[in-house]
């Protein structure tokens, strides 16, 4: 028997398509006026909003072998999410752009919008979809620009580590690296191409590894947690650790010494070291917070901020990060210009 082939969004139109995805994306709490008019809008209590945004392009961000179209909506809004609890903020609505070839299956986007709605079910209940756009291109993105509020509080810079904070961090550290390179290493067929059924078994033998690479669940709530407790800076764990956390060093002028060994090192991680250390795309939230007891769970205590020993031309501190006191290797942490370059995009 010939299988049927799959209704295309080519077959169908955008209009039909809309109709399709609209009845599965989150609704937020916060909308005013929702999907269907030229601009959304939505509440701000506070009359402040958070808003980020990030895009996931097929090749250097995901592989459609590897990544369901659930994933893939799923990812797209846990990222996002992530970036807006890291200031303290609670998510209230996501504008999702898709641009995908016209021979694209409805299928797919009925449930990559499937993903956007459990995520933020599961990691920011309230939060959903208020708008975007929907365009043809030869290669698979989605861009999502996210909302957030900050009743309660002021944002949560980089900039505001001193001497003397503590150093934690909420969710997994490393397991998304591990994901990732498992999936390199043996989701690939002989070619070294990203091979569907390869991934499929490694996700039924590692499940916590490669889920954490494909649809990660990032500890949303614990960013307002930690400004309500009095974080001083805190940032979305994306790049790697030491990449990030050389990020607030650098932002507040100070050094953020990290433990390597004993409780709360990396040396003590079951993902490895250099996962820890190296790896990116947890969305795990790190943070600095004056005092260790200032630290609310599910945050743990990871390093402290000492003073800066250098200063610029200009008299300025100069911030980086070391491991139980020595010099942090530079390497490591994700930057897409060079991954593209080198060809493992």
């Amino acid at each position: 028997m010939t299988a049927t082939p799959a209704e295309t969004l080519r077959d169908i139109g955008e209009a039909a398509v809309l109709q399709r995805i609209f009845p599965k994306l989150p609704a937020a709490d916060a909308a005013l006026v929702g999907p269907g008019d030229d601009a959304a809008v939505v509440a701000a209590p506070d009359a402040r909003i958070v808003i980020t945004t990030d895009t996931m392009v097929h090749g250097p961000d995901f592989r459609l072998a590897w990544s369901t179209p659930h994933d893939l909506g799923w990812k797209a809004a846990a990222t996002n999410l992530a970036d807006v609890a890291a200031m303290g903020a609670t998510p209230t609505a996501l504008v999702v752009a898709l641009t995908v070839p016209a021979e694209t299956p409805v299928s797919d986007l009925e449930a990559l919008a499937d993903g956007l709605r459990e995520a933020c079910a599961a990691l920011a209940r309230g939060c959903g979809v208020v708008g975007g756009d929907l365009g043809a291109s030869p290669t698979f993105t989605i861009s999502v620009t996210a909302i957030g509020d900050l009743v309660g509080g002021d944002p949560v810079l980089r900039s505001g580590a001193r001497p003397g904070d503590v150093v934690a961090v909420a969710g997994q550290l490393g397991l998304a690296a591990k994901g990732l390179a498992l999936l390199f290493a043996r989701g690939v067929d002989k070619e070294g191409n990203p091979d569907a059924r390869r991934a499929r078994n490694l996700r039924s033998r590692f499940p916590a590894e490669v889920s954490a690479q494909l649809a990660p669940r990032p500890p949303i709530y614990a960013g307002p947690v930690a400004a309500l407790s009095g974080a001083t800076a805190m940032l979305d764990v994306s790049d790697g650790l030491l990449l990030d956390a050389r990020r607030i060093a650098q932002a507040s002028g100070v050094v953020l010494d990290l433990a390597g060994r004993g409780e709360g090192g990396a040396s003590a991680a079951t993902t490895g070291v250099a996962e820890v250390l190296h790896g990116g795309e947890d969305h795990a939230l790190l943070a600095c917070f004056p005092r260790a007891e200032d630290v609310p769970p599910p945050f743990r205590v990871i390093g402290r901020v000492l003073a800066a020993t250098e200063t610029d031309a200009d008299g300025r501190d100069i911030g980086s990060v070391t491991v139980d006191g020595e010099p942090a290797e530079e390497r490591g942490g994700w930057d897409p210009y060079a991954e593209w370059a080198g060809g493992a995009g």
